[in-house]
């Protein structure tokens, strides 16, 4: 069993598979874009299948591919057929937006592939292009669809925005009640790759749950998976739930149980952190698979305590400035 230097288990990796996307959320990204990755930058999927497997090898049960989106990817489906097939590896899940993501679905679903996350912050089609920059919620909605029709659990991932989108947190409750999905509401963070300060939040998890408690007083709290971000709830009558995670509250870090990899290869054992080792670079230079282990010990057993400590390490250099988009967000 991996554990940090915390006695964290560790067991989940968020594999970002793209940095590019077919949407342009403010929040995830600056306004005029970002200048992409080449492909020589990028891992290949040869690549990432291998540190994949050396990470399933080393106590890794659950892979989430993120992007960017990472059905923009040519030959997404083919990488996952192949992820899908390691031995040892127990759960197999992606995080999409959903534009590309319908017509795989039944594949999806042939692939063992049993919960799905969507990101989508507004159910508002006018909200929904104000916030992406395209005209695409129909394309999600379809998607949701499709995911439940196949039998695959829907997650709905939505950033909580002050003057943006918290009109629609009631909207997006209130799916539950016919839909048998989890929404899942998320303190803003400060990754939009601008370059600006962030100003603190306006909306954390107890501002939120108490907008949510004020249109459904028979809101009532659920017990939390083990490792889970989320504060867990159930509304009588619905069939679906709600979630609140406190993303940038960062109350849930002394249970977290997963590493990040960059689409270059930057292994992050923190969402907040500037990245402790490039493993494509070490595997570019002939880094045998047993001496690559015993660096990924390494950074495993100097791992942060929390996102606070993550990030003052990191603030002295350059603060937290990234695209979501960039670290798979």
């Amino acid at each position: 069993m991996l554990t940090d230097n915390h006695g964290r288990k560790i067991n989940y990796l968020r594999l970002a598979v793209t940095d590019r996307c077919n949407l342009r959320c403010f929040y995830c990204m600056p306004e005029e874009g970002l200048n992409w990755l080449s492909r020589k930058e990028l891992m290949t999927y040869e690549e990432m299948l291998q540190i994949c497997s050396l990470l399933v090898e080393m106590g890794i049960d659950k892979i989430r591919i993120t992007g960017g989106e990472p059905f923009v990817r040519k030959d997404i489906m083919k990488f996952l057929t192949a992820l899908s097939k390691l031995g040892g590896l127990k759960e197999l899940t992606i995080t999409t937006n959903g534009v590309l993501t319908a017509p795989h679905v039944k594949d999806l679903k042939a692939l063992g592939i049993k919960s799905v996350n969507l990101s989508l912050d507004t159910l508002d089609a006018n909200r929904f292009f104000g916030i992406t920059g395209r005209d695409e919620l129909a394309e999600v909605m379809h998607t949701m669809h499709e995911l439940l029709k196949y039998g695959i659990e829907v997650k709905i991932n939505a950033v909580v925005m002050d003057g943006k989108n918290t009109q629609d947190i009631i909207p997006l409750v209130a799916l539950t009640k016919e839909l048998p999905v989890s929404v899942r509401f998320i303190e803003e963070m400060p990754f939009n790759g601008d370059g600006h300060v962030y100003n603190g939040l306006k909306w954390d998890h107890v501002r939120i749950l108490d907008e949510i408690s004020a249109a459904f007083p028979g809101i009532e709290k659920v017990p939390d998976p083990l490792f889970s971000t989320s504060y867990n709830y159930a509304i009588h009558g619905h069939q679906g739930s709600v979630g609140i995670i406190a993303a940038y509250s960062r109350t849930f870090c002394g249970t977290c149980n997963r590493l990040r990899i960059t689409p270059v290869g930057s292994l992050k054992t923190c969402l907040y952190d500037d990245g402790q080792l490039n493993i494509k670079d070490l595997m570019r230079q002939g880094m045998a698979a047993g001496e690559l282990k015993n660096v990924l010990l390494k950074a495993f057993a100097t791992r942060a305590q929390d996102g606070w400590e993550a990030e003052r390490l990191r603030i002295k250099d350059k603060g937290v400035h990234e695209s979501m988009a960039t670290i798979g967000g």
